[in-house]
């Protein structure tokens, strides 16, 4: 079952688009396609970066489907999420599960726990000497390098069609179809795994940010170790992000929906939904109410 909720980020965040009702058409003029596109791929990047400058709440609720898509077991999680002292990473605090929050001492030595990562973290940073420090952000340069070249090859290698204008939590946005185009060669890891994907993406049309997508995959997917694990041709995905405090746009929902193949053997099936919220930046004074 992790192997299967792993490969549903895979769909969730190999592009960081991100379900709200659509408040109804509008029939103005769109705008230029070419020069609209432009503008939303210079704004499009990972929530990764983001997240990492805020506290937020996640809520995670997964059910376990059988054959027939009935639901057999469902399993809720509730997290605290904050920055970590290692890069990269988020300390994910689970704070209630299916309901029933976690006991204090239970919370407790997993704050001691996170603790000691830190200390560890922080001890290494402190030690490193110019080189190490070189090759460290040498590291975190290439890796937003790799995170723009998908990026960039997802406006090569995907077919986006301008379809019309609709409504979101009373902003405007342009819908963009996309799927990919038959015979290109993707040379992105990450592109690899788009070329899978075609949906519908909403556009807000004065940020030119990603407001919500809703994709499926189209062939079947390996993942997990040397790809012995096969997400099934027919998943189904959204992200949805909202425009937090009027200043920045953040995640609020995703949904995973599919099965998987391990060694051509049934696996498993999930309907994974996740809530986000509460959001806050980040500071001296939030770390402090983590401190064990």
């Amino acid at each position: 079952m992790r192997r299967l909720l792993l490969a549903g980020w895979v769909i969730l965040c190999a592009v960081p688009f991100a379900l709200a009702a659509a408040d109804g058409p509008d029939e103005r003029p769109l705008p230029d396609t070419m020069v609209f596109l432009e503008e939303v791929r210079q704004n499009l990047r990972s929530d990764r970066l983001l997240l990492e400058q805020y506290t937020f709440t996640e809520k995670r609720t997964e059910r376990r489907l059988d054959g027939e898509g009935a639901v057999k077991k469902t399993k809720t999680e509730t997290f605290e999420v904050y920055p970590s002292a290692e890069p990269g990473d988020l300390y994910r605090r689970r704070i209630a599960r299916d309901g029933v929050p976690i006991p204090a001492e239970e919370l407790a030595e997993e704050d001691r726990k996170q603790a000691e990562r830190a200390e560890k973290a922080e001890r290494k940073l402190a030690a490193e000497d110019a080189a190490e420090r070189a090759r460290r952000l040498v590291k975190k340069e290439e890796d937003l390098r790799q995170e723009r070249e998908v990026v960039d090859e997802l406006f090569r290698m995907d077919d986006l069609v301008m379809e019309g204008r609709e409504m979101i939590d009373g902003r405007p946005t342009i819908v963009i179809v996309f799927s990919p185009r038959p015979g290109y060669k993707p040379v992105t890891e990450g592109g690899k795994v788009l070329q899978k994907l075609a949906g519908r993406a909403w556009i807000d049309e004065q940020d030119k940010q990603l407001a919500r997508i809703e994709a499926r995959l189209i062939e079947n997917l390996g993942v997990g170790p040397a790809r012995l694990a096969r997400l099934q041709k027919g998943a189904t995905s959204y992200f949805y992000r909202r425009k937090v405090n009027d200043e920045i746009w953040l995640p609020a929902e995703a949904r995973f929906t599919g099965s998987a193949k391990v060694l051509l053997v049934f696996g498993s099936s999930v309907d994974a939904f996740f809530e986000y919220g509460d959001y806050r930046k980040f500071s001296v004074a939030t770390d402090e109410t983590i401190d064990p």
